[in-house]
């Protein structure tokens, strides 16, 4: 009990480090002329802050003993089992069931339902994760080369992006490369990053630390080519997207309540399909002990407890936060907005709960090569200059492929110079980057600020794409980091030769 305690404490000072920047950001800016917010949205902004440490701490403690232990069980008892083709097929399925239960998922297709059926657009991306999970478990086994595999998708997809700007749907792009986040919610983050772990660890093939990741950076491919290929086959409507009441209120409104009920079975719903099939699985393959269930179950709570008030909170005060501030910086000076966007972008995203636990699983599968605190840094810096890029991109109106093209082939080009352990890594990191927070915080942000400069029809067009952008820059700042330990280590051995070669010939021993 006191060990159980101890954690859950250790997890919430790390989410109150974590949310703490956000918090003095935003209040701070709350006195200035940029964006002035009453004392009843500070207080609801606090109030809602607390909860959202809670959230984190709760869910972090809860994905240690739940999420991460069922994926890691997963992934060893189907592989120690030797039915390789029961695994491909299994990983496929949970692709397909997890992704549909996302909640991001509804939300993305309720957008585009003029032109494309949401149904039609739910099956395809979800078929479209299995089956992309289903290959990045194919290439662990058979030790396929990573960054071939992601050359030639992201070659693909945008193959596909110039075929719809020459069908004149190039309003599609920002929601289709935005769709990418569909598959990395704090729930699936964890047991696909664990599963990928045990997989790996139980084949012991050459390089089982850098097989161990990837299978996020292939799934988040999955969505964005189905919403690509739907979008050629779609009419030529327009899309529509209705801006949100972004009204902030105070105290327990009637809408209070019909969100907390619907956040509740959107967390149910998503956490069930994936112990559904760990209880197929324990009664027919793994056998656990009642000890290792329990423990389990305690940690499904906690998660589903911490993911339910988590999201609550960032629905309540910081959605309609981020579109009051982005509105009105917008309105004041765009350019001071370009720089707040940038330190928002920095600390925002170590507040996302997924993004604790890969920091945590990177310093342990890589034994402290790659550590904590270099991850972070890589992941702020690359945060927050897609968030200040955004914010440029939405004063001066201009595609968001000037961005994705260049921004994709330097990150492929680093991968043929980095150890292939930092391109799977930062593959992975692009996707957990773009979590629940940055949807619900930054992407109201940029929709503020669209709304200010360029009017609420213009909102698809320049204010999507800002999530794109978080899953594409850490791709580049964590491939640096290896770029860095490359170059460091090329340095060291020139000087090292250099100093041997410059050596006194009377402090070199001669034996006969």
């Amino acid at each position: 009990m006191k060990k159980a305690k101890r954690a859950l404490l250790a997890k919430l000072w790390e989410a109150l480090i974590s949310v703490l920047p956000v918090m003095a950001l935003v209040l701070i800016l709350s006195f200035t002329p940029f964006a002035k917010l009453s004392w009843t949205e500070r207080l609801v902004f606090l109030f809602c802050s607390v909860f959202l440490v809670l959230g984190i701490g709760l869910f972090n403690l809860g994905a240690d003993l739940a999420m991460t232990p069922i994926g890691r069980h997963v992934g060893e008892g189907l592989t120690k089992s030797g039915h390789l083709r029961i695994l491909v097929g299994t990983c496929f399925l949970m692709g397909v069931l997890i992704t549909v239960a996302e909640p991001d998922l509804s939300v993305l297709a309720g957008q585009i339902e003029a032109v494309i059926n949401p149904t039609l657009l739910i099956v395809t991306v979800g078929l479209g994760v299995g089956l992309f999970l289903a290959l990045a478990v194919i290439r662990m086994i058979t030790d396929t080369d990573f960054t071939a595999l992601l050359l030639f998708f992201y070659m693909l997809m945008f193959a596909f992006a110039a075929l719809m700007i020459s069908s004149g749907k190039a309003s599609f792009l920002p929601l289709a490369f935005d769709s990418g986040g569909v598959t990395t919610g704090p729930i699936t983050v964890p047991f696909i990053m664990a599963l990928g772990v045990g997989i790996a660890q139980t084949l012991a093939v050459r390089g089982a630390n850098q097989n161990s990741f990837g299978l996020i950076s292939l799934c988040s491919v999955g969505p964005i080519l189905a919403v690509l290929l739907l979008s050629l086959s779609a009419g030529s409507g327009q899309i529509h997207y209705p801006l949100p009441d972004y009204t902030i209120h105070s105290g327990f409104t009637p809408a209070f309540w019909p969100l907390l009920l619907e956040t509740n079975l959107e967390v149910a719903k998503s956490l069930m399909m994936m112990v559904a099939f760990f209880v197929v699985l324990q009664i027919f393959v793994l056998h656990l002990p009642r000890q290792r269930l329990l423990q389990i179950l305690i940690g499904l709570l906690f998660a589903f407890v911490g993911l339910v008030t988590f999201l609550v909170a960032v629905s309540v005060g910081y959605m309609p936060i981020g579109y009051h501030i982005g509105r009105s910086m917008a309105a004041f000076n765009p350019h001071v907005l370009t720089a707040f966007a940038f330190l928002i972008g920095m600390v925002v995203v170590l507040a996302e709960p997924a993004v604790h636990v890969l920091t945590q699983q990177v310093e342990e599968v890589t034994s402290g090569a790659v550590t904590r605190r270099q991850m972070r840094i890589a992941l702020s810096v690359g945060v927050g200059l897609s968030i200040g890029l955004s914010v440029i991109r939405l004063i001066y109106g201009f595609s968001l492929l000037y961005y994705l093209i260049p921004g994709y082939l330097l990150s492929l080009g680093l991968s043929f110079f980095v150890p292939k352990i930092y391109t799977a890594i930062a593959f992975d990191s692009g996707g957990v980057a773009s979590g629940p927070l940055t949807s619900s915080f930054i992407l109201p942000m940029a929709i503020g600020a669209c709304v200010a400069l360029r009017g609420a029809d213009a909102v698809m067009d320049f204010a999507f794409g800002v999530v794109a952008l978080v899953a594409m820059t850490p791709l580049i700042t964590i491939q640096s980091l290896g770029f860095r330990s490359v170059l460091s280590r090329f340095m060291w051995e020139k000087a090292a030769i250099r100093k041997i070669l410059s050596a006194d010939d009377a402090q070199i021993i001669y034996f006969k």
